[in-house]
């Protein structure tokens, strides 16, 4: 008997146990005592369905308070879709208070679509401010300005799902000042008004397709920056200079290479003017021997060269001696 009372104990226990894990009491409670109906089968089929049934009932009781009356179903679908309910009843409560247009089926949508849609209706009532890095253009007379700028955007929540996001915004708006800067004659004309560049960038529509409307675009700083035309014009100039040195260097090494051709044609005269001399001894010879050439005029020959000799020496000896006294 004392077996069988302890296996009745188990069992009422494990029945409690479960009986509590998929009927939350205290949850049907809060939901009863707020007017929201839940069933029992209701929660235990949210407990098969895998559905957390706080995160159902909670926000219906939310729901209800505030008059929207969203039903089990519709919130347990966009759970298992994988969206936060609770952040979509928020959503929802909180533009019914700003009287904006919003239907459950919109902000869900918006919810899977990865944007917060509790942050996007708060931004609908109260507009966010985001500020572009520095933009860098360059005016016509070269100079360089550097300028930030404010802007002042609403969420549009019809384009919230599959509008662009704060990155195109910011990106077109540095677009937009880069070409009225670089329209600009003057970089002072910049300078003197620099609202010009935000009432062009905002007449050009830049919040077109995305997920915000841009209601200003106020220039925060604008700074001057380098000389660009300057900096062109010399680097021009220094690349023109190379160039023309690379060019004399080529003429002067084309110089060089046909006075090195030169000498060498020099070099080959002269090897031909001794091979010439060369010659002279065996045609001398050949003469003697078939007697065309006599041997006093053989001798007479010589006496030319001796003294053709000893005169060029004199005439070195002299050169060395004026040397010497100068």
């Amino acid at each position: 008997m004392e077996i069988f009372s302890v296996l009745i104990l188990v069992a009422l226990i494990l029945f409690f146990i479960l009986f509590f894990y998929f009927i939350p009491l205290g949850l049907w409670i809060s939901a009863t005592a707020a007017g929201v109906k839940v069933g029992f089968f209701n929660l235990i089929g949210m407990r098969l369905r895998r559905v957390v049934p706080s995160s159902i009932v909670a926000p219906m009781i939310k729901s209800h308070k505030a008059g929207k009356g969203l039903s089990s179903d519709q919130l347990e679908a966009h759970y298992l879709a994988g969206g936060n309910v609770d952040r979509v009843v928020d959503a929802l409560i909180a533009a019914q208070r700003a009287e904006i247009d919003l239907t459950f089926e919109r902000a869900a949508a918006i919810d899977l679509a990865g944007r917060d849609v509790l942050e996007a209706v708060k931004m609908s009532v109260n507009p966010k401010v985001i500020q572009t890095p520095v933009v860098t253009a360059v005016a016509r007379d070269g100079i360089q300005v550097m300028a930030t700028a404010r802007v002042t955007v609403r969420a549009n929540i019809e384009r919230l799902v599959g509008g662009a996001g704060e990155e195109t915004v910011l990106a077109r708006v540095g677009e937009g000042i880069v070409t009225t800067v670089g329209s600009a004659k003057s970089h002072k004309k910049v300078l003197e008004n620099p609202d010009s560049i935000s009432k062009t960038v905002l007449d050009k529509g830049l919040d077109s397709g995305t997920a915000f409307e841009i209601l200003s675009i106020d220039i925060a700083d604008v700074d001057v920056g380098k000389n660009i035309g300057a900096q062109l014009q010399t680097d021009q100039a220094e690349a023109d200079k190379e160039i023309a040195q690379a060019k004399a260097e080529e003429r002067r090494a084309m110089a060089v290479a046909e006075e090195q051709e030169m000498k060498a044609r020099v070099q080959e005269m002269r090897a031909k003017v001794v091979e010439a001399e060369a010659e002279v001894p065996l045609a001398m010879s050949e003469a003697l021997k078939n007697g065309k050439l006599g041997v006093m005029d053989y001798m007479n020959l010589k006496n030319v060269e001796s003294d053709t000799k000893m005169r060029s020496s004199i005439s070195e000896i002299s050169k060395e001696e004026n040397q010497n006294e100068n």
